[in-house]
């Protein structure tokens, strides 16, 4: 027997909106309490729809809706609190913050952590000056949150609390293997290291140094998928300035 739920004014994010048939359109989305889901908004893309304006990503969300299947049919939504506006960079980087949840993110997974960060992470955007060490912030804990925290503190074998002075491999699954080597993508010292647990993103090494950790160490565990929001948002920053190496992503 097929089991109908009926929810009412759940607070809830779109990740990512696609057109279904002649009028409606799919929406992928993020609930407080249901976690990411599937529904279809039946008519909203139409001339006359009272959501045309309300069922757009980055907007805070009161959404209904019954789900009697994987994909449930939205009933209501309505904007919640103060619209959030994103432009330039900080756009693009809100589509990356979508994307990345889109991948790591099971559906009918509740996740309510998850989904203040994210809450946190948008509203920051709108306002922030320094869009990357924003960006940064949510990847560590997103990371923490799905069950793939950073080990930015201990060696892997000994256990014993990183030497600022020593130069540690970061290694996916394990953490910081001390080396002898000083080059490669993901070698970097014990200081480095313990600074990017410690959030010190004003410090322009620090922020560039979380930047190739965490690009590699989200690489893997997206299992080579390549996030387009990503891609346009570094080939931006290298097409404004050719030595760039598109550090905001």
């Amino acid at each position: 027997m097929t089991t109908t739920r009926r929810v009412q004014q759940q607070p809830a994010f779109i990740l990512h909106h696609r057109p279904f048939r002649d009028s409606s359109q799919i929406l992928d989305v993020i609930s407080h309490d249901h976690g990411r889901l599937a529904l279809v908004a039946r008519g909203s893309r139409g001339a006359k729809s009272r959501l045309r304006g309300v069922l757009r990503p980055f907007m805070p969300l009161s959404m209904s809706w019954v789900q009697r299947s994987d994909l449930g049919t939205l009933t209501g939504a309505e904007i919640r609190g103060a619209p959030i506006s994103l432009s330039g960079d900080a756009l693009l980087s809100g589509f990356y913050v979508n994307e990345l949840l889109l991948h790591l993110l099971h559906r009918h997974d509740p996740q309510p952590g998850i989904f203040d960060i994210y809450g946190q992470t948008i509203q920051a955007l709108a306002v922030t000056k320094n869009v990357a060490a924003c960006l940064r912030q949510f990847e560590i804990e997103l990371m923490r949150q799905v069950g793939y925290a950073l080990n930015l503190n201990h060696e892997f074998d000994s256990q014993e609390a990183l030497k600022p002075a020593q130069n540690y491999e970061y290694r996916f699954e394990q953490g910081p293997v001390p080396v002898s080597r000083s080059d490669g993508a993901l070698v970097f010292s014990g200081a480095r290291l313990m600074a990017i647990g410690e959030l010190r993103f004003d410090e322009p090494d620090v922020l560039r140094a979380a930047n190739r950790l965490l690009r590699e160490v989200i690489a893997f565990h997206l299992g080579g998928k390549e996030l387009k929001s990503r891609k346009v948002l570094v080939d931006l920053h290298r097409a404004r300035i050719p030595d760039s190496k598109g550090e905001v992503v």
